[in-house]
């Protein structure tokens, strides 16, 4: 992975200037795709979290049985520097952490954190520890009940995507920063695929515009509307203004296997 920050972190001027780079204008939908897809009330991917104050966007909704969770990027409860990527050694709030999830009516609470899974298994793959950016957090019955998997906007996700992403290919995904002022019309993004690190484990992308603090952990979809991945970093090299996109099918196979269960994703 090139030189990068997670998003949660970064200042506010840091991310104006970067989204300004870019330029303001509005993604839109791409030819031949139907209108916007509606956004339904109550817990959805899209939503802002909250993490002792860090505020994110929820990438996809997931069950396991009787469970429902919201996800969220790992960094997100992290308690160190903007620097500090690798899950493997970089300082996390616990499991069992309430967090704020809009639309809820009841907190939810921290049930997985792919860096503490990381920490705890001695992880040394170095790719994962650069690029497993992914949390659970379990939903209280009653926002279960009443939750979507339907991503704002562009639907979907119709599955996972696991055969990674070519360099060229499109990506749709829907930011929700608290640095746009409730101002959506910029949340929607769609761009394309600048490259693959860390073995597929990570996929550079360019969007306009692109994504900033407060989006991180947002929802990332291929092209035919799979579940790619989820934001984690922006990059400054090699790509200024890039995004590294943490790969969902990876995270979610790794999450089976340290803890989380028979997770599976909830479609749209």
């Amino acid at each position: 992975m090139g030189a990068g920050r997670t998003l949660a972190a970064l200042t506010t001027g840091a991310a104006l200037a970067a989204a300004a780079w870019l330029g303001g204008a509005p993604a839109l939908a791409a030819p031949g795709d139907p209108g916007p897809t509606p956004t339904a009330p109550g817990v959805h991917p899209g939503v802002q979290t909250r993490t002792e104050g860090a505020q994110c966007t929820a990438n996809f909704l997931f069950r396991d049985g009787e469970d429902v969770f919201i996800g969220q990027a790992a960094h997100c409860s992290g308690t160190g520097a903007a620097t500090e990527t690798d899950g493997c050694d970089s300082a996390s709030l616990p499991l069992g952490t309430e967090v704020e999830v809009g639309g809820a009516r009841e907190p939810g609470e921290l049930v997985y954190n792919s860096w503490l899974a990381m920490q705890e298994a001695g992880e040394t793959d170095p790719d994962a520890c650069a690029h497993n950016d992914f949390a659970l957090v379990r939903l209280a019955p009653q926002d279960a009940a009443a939750a979507s998997g339907t991503v704002p906007f562009f639907g979907g996700p119709t599955g996972v995507d696991t055969d990674g992403a070519r360099v060229g290919e499109v990506v749709r995904s829907y930011g929700n920063s608290e640095l746009r002022g409730g101002v959506t019309l910029l949340s929607p993004k769609i761009g394309t695929v600048a490259g693959e690190t860390g073995n597929g484990w990570n996929h550079d992308v360019l969007t306009v515009t692109p994504g900033i603090p407060g989006d991180s952990g947002s929802a990332f979809l291929s092209a035919d509307g799979r579940a790619l991945g989820v934001l984690s970093t922006l990059q400054f090299a090699p790509l200024p203004a890039s995004n590294g996109i943490s790969d969902l099918s990876r995270m979610l196979e790794y999450a089976r296997d340290h803890g989380a269960g028979d997770v599976e994703l909830v479609t749209g």
